[in-house]
């Protein structure tokens, strides 16, 4: 009987920490896996994503929390939810909004004049027109002292306060004091800043003007960034240096070690010496994925081509970022190993070697999440 019980909870572990996808077909909201079957049949007449285990769907005009067997675990009675993370949600009822855990029990929280969702264990309050926030605990880690306080992005926030940007990271630590105009996102232990008309590259060591720039886009975890100067657009190293003169009309981030980069209307890829390795010869490209493939626009659709260029998958779908519910981090192309793309008006998911998830067609797709 042990080993049966073990068996059954690794079996429902392992459901629960699959990837899935809400999809919609012929009106109704259901759930796919990353083999193509469906996790829970297409049913409900209104369901969001899942996120932290639990996904809310609305029945008979109230939203409750369905698991990954598509039971409810917190019965319907909300009139709006949004979504768990780290065991806690906001939701509304009797036109009050207020969080709660995981059964459906009401926590207090720190006092607030707007509520703020969970997202990586932190949540915002707000007191006094000033920003700070706290942890699941409901625990101050940042009294609320700024202007305003922009998502976290792996740890770490753009602040502002009086006018000037800075960078705090989730334990309430200042990393960048606010002395800038503008400022980037914050990764690597680096970002862009601008001073007056002055942009540079902030790091431990300070403020390093960038020779001549106009603008610089953040470094996304990469060692070189895009920047203009006088309408053309090269990349700089870390320490604010050109590594790639200025040269081109169009530029996007480094991934594989190829950038997208365009001259006119026309787009192709370059690597890190400045080298064309893909010709111009398509209308729009986006950055190469983990698995190698990039999405590239020939005319008005999308295909997919290899580190050498060669188109593997042709161009006939839209790959438009975004769709019906929630989306944290919009993504273009794959994401390990499938991409969401849309031919007329329907979605699927593609695998790399250009086959469809399941031969199946919905009429909205999400990304795959746990």
């Amino acid at each position: 009987m042990k080993k049966i019980f073990l068996l059954l909870v690794f079996i429902i572990q392992t459901i629960s920490a699959q990837e899935n996808a809400l999809v919609r077909m012929d009106g109704k909201f259901g759930y796919i896996l990353k083999s193509g079957e469906y996790l829970i049949q297409p049913k409900f007449k209104i369901a969001k994503n899942f996120s932290d285990g639990l996904a809310g769907v609305e029945e008979n005009g109230k939203w409750g929390f369905i698991n990954h067997k598509g039971e409810f675990v917190i019965e319907p009675q909300y009139t709006n939810v949004k979504y768990f993370d780290n065991g806690i949600c906001i939701v509304e009822k009797d036109k009050q909004w207020f969080y709660i855990n995981k059964k459906g029990e009401h926590i207090n929280m720190p006092s607030s004049d707007k509520m703020f969702d969970f997202e990586d264990g932190i949540a915002f309050i707000r007191q006094e027109d000033k920003i700070g926030f706290i942890n699941t605990k409901g625990e101050v880690i940042l009294k609320p002292k700024f202007d305003l306080i922009k998502s976290f992005d792996n740890g770490f926030a753009r602040t502002r306060l009086n006018d000037k940007w800075g960078i705090v990271d989730n334990k309430g630590k200042i990393i960048v004091v606010n002395e800038y105009d503008e400022i980037g996102d914050y990764s690597k232990n680096i970002t862009w800043g601008r001073k007056g008309d002055t942009f540079g590259v902030i790091t431990s060591e300070g403020f390093t003007t960038v020779e001549g720039a106009d603008k610089v886009w953040d470094f996304n975890n990469q060692d070189l960034t895009y920047a203009r100067k006088e309408g053309k657009i090269g990349f700089i190293n870390t320490k604010g240096k050109w590594i790639i003169e200025p040269k081109f009309d169009k530029a996007k981030s480094f991934s594989k070690d190829l950038a997208p980069v365009a001259i006119g209307k026309e787009w192709g890829f370059i690597n890190k010496k400045g080298e064309v390795v893909v010709d111009f010869m398509f209308n729009d490209a986006e950055i190469y994925a983990e698995e190698g493939l990039a999405p590239v626009k020939k005319d008005k659709e999308w295909g997919f081509v290899n580190i050498s260029g060669k188109l593997v998958i042709p161009a006939e779908y839209q790959i438009t970022a975004g769709g019906f519910g929630m989306f944290r981090k919009e993504e273009k192309g794959f994401v390990n190993g499938l991409a969401r793309v849309k031919k007329g008006k329907k979605w699927c998911f593609l695998k790399t070697d250009g086959s469809i998830l399941g031969n199946q067609w919905f009429e909205n797709a999400e990304l795959f999440q746990k």
